[in-house]
């Protein structure tokens, strides 16, 4: 007998697939998880028998969609590990983090909610929390991060950063990034004033008068 390999797709089921991710990676990043299957499939110019042939359930779509975040998120806590400074491979995974969750809503979602059926962001998400645990924990032993913090603070730190509403990517990644600078400045055991990244204009113009 003879072993039976893989078939490759043929080149218009590999083009079908690939827009199917691309609609559902824009998608996902723009609405969040409950955009439905129909709609990936409309946005897609494809009918939804050829999505759920390509993708049999929405949890195998989230998974795909997102293994780019997912590696991302592995990395960028892998080089707050090995980073000489504790505190600084801390700072670092906190500023990361929180970009890397402002580029993408969907895969904020994914990950604070274990969405069902998604192993691999669960997997990532369990990685994630025990890496900042142990990073964490060395930052706390060179008296730079507050005794007090908790990885519940971690995730209010996510929801808070998902909150973030912008017209533009560049801008919600800006406020971002001033975001996480002000949750560095709240987690450092002593307080130091350190300037703040630029703002994002989010507020018009008439309302910042005086500030």
């Amino acid at each position: 007998m003879t072993d039976r390999l893989p078939q490759p797709l043929r080149s218009d089921a590999r083009d079908n697939r690939d827009r199917i991710l691309e609609v559902a990676r824009a998608l996902f990043a723009a609405e969040g998880l409950n955009v439905p299957m129909r709609e990936v499939a409309r946005r897609a110019g494809i009918g939804p028998a050829t999505l759920y042939r390509r993708f049999p359930t929405k949890q195998l779509l989230v998974t795909e969609a997102f293994a780019d975040e997912v590696h991302a998120c592995r990395a960028l806590v892998e080089e707050g590990l090995a980073h000489p400074d504790p505190w600084q491979g801390f700072c670092l995974v906190i500023e990361k983090t929180c970009e890397l969750h402002a580029r993408n809503r969907g895969f904020t979602e994914t990950f604070l909610s274990a969405f069902p059926g998604a192993t691999e962001v669960a997997a990532s998400r369990e990685y994630t929390l025990r890496s900042v645990a142990e990073l964490a924990g060395r930052a706390k032993e060179t008296g730079r991060l507050r005794a007090d913090f908790v990885l519940d603070d971690l995730i209010v730190m996510l929801m808070a950063n998902r909150g973030i509403h912008a017209t533009s990517t560049t801008d919600q990644v800006t406020a971002s990034r001033r975001f996480a600078a002000l949750v560095i400045q709240a987690f450092r055991a002593s307080p130091e004033h350190a300037p703040l990244p630029p703002p994002a204009r989010l507020v018009s113009v008439a309302a910042r008068k005086g500030l």
